[in-house]
């Protein structure tokens, strides 16, 4: 195959690569935000709930960080 051949064909395989990519990725999220949180219920057995206070929303802290001079 000439170089421009196969710079097409090399192209190609990328985009189509990325694009299977990226409907995956979509079609995830679809699937994750098709249901409202809580509706769907639980399917994790009661030992699955640890503590009942509920915690920050930024990676599971407990309260947001404090910045002191």
């Amino acid at each position: 195959m000439s170089a421009m051949t196969n710079s097409i064909l090399r192209s190609l395989v990328c985009g189509a690569g990325a694009l299977l990519i990226t409907v995956v990725l979509s079609l995830s999220f679809v699937q994750s935000t098709a249901v409202a949180p809580g509706a769907r219920g639980s399917t994790a057995g009661p030992i699955a709930k640890l503590s009942g206070r509920q915690g920050h929303a930024l990676f599971g802290q407990s309260e947001p960080a404090v910045l002191v001079d």
